[in-house]
């Protein structure tokens, strides 16, 4: 919560598309320094150039987190462990017998699982079935021999976004957390409280 408060959290953010780009440009306008994980090249590619590919994200404001040093994207999943927080907001297209497709939240858990460090909290946004949180990532980052409570923190909150609706953007649409323990709760929530108006 102290490197919350003092700005000195660095925020990852996996899946920059129309929930997790205007996540992480609100995060550095805000002042926090955010690392934005892409596995498509030419899209974390445009984002270090300054183009923003996502209606509700003017290019302005992309420019200025990035002249301001609050904002970088990569393909290297390595970096996450310079993340004291880490949101996951990767696609969950349906599938053809209409429940979800979980290969891109298991991806991220793989990736988050060999890059784990101590003092970590994760945030899964994705659109997804509930248990997914405590049933799929607790045991993929406990696995690591990590401790929840003790070596990391796990929420979920769900991403609420109507793209294209000027009226309605990230930092104005409340936001609902729900942790898989009380101090991961009071956290994410902590983390969210700096960003949006109403958690």
């Amino acid at each position: 919560k102290q490197k919350i408060l003092d700005r000195s959290a660095v925020v990852g953010v996996i899946g920059l598309g129309y929930v997790g780009l205007p996540l992480i440009v609100e995060f550095g306008l805000k002042g926090f320094r955010g690392i934005g994980f892409e596995v498509d090249v030419k899209k974390a590619d445009g984002i270090n150039a300054g183009e923003s590919y996502i209606v509700d994200v003017p290019s302005e404001n992309l420019q200025k987190c990035l002249a301001d040093g609050k904002l970088s994207a990569t393909t290297d999943f390595s970096r996450l462990a310079e993340c004291d927080a880490i949101v996951i907001c990767v696609p969950t297209p349906l599938r053809k017998t209409k429940d979800p497709d979980m290969s891109y939240i298991i991806s991220a858990g793989e990736e988050i699982q060999k890059y784990t460090r101590k003092g970590q909290l994760v945030i899964l946004e994705s659109t997804t079935y509930p248990g997914t949180t405590d049933e799929v990532l607790q045991p993929m980052i406990e696995e690591k021999g990590c401790k929840l409570d003790e070596d990391f923190l796990l929420a979920f909150s769900p991403e609420r976004v109507d793209p294209g609706n000027p009226q309605f953007q990230t930092h104005n649409i409340p936001k609902v957390v729900g942790g898989v323990s009380k101090d991961s709760t009071e956290t994410a929530a902590f983390l969210y409280s700096q960003i949006v108006d109403e958690v």
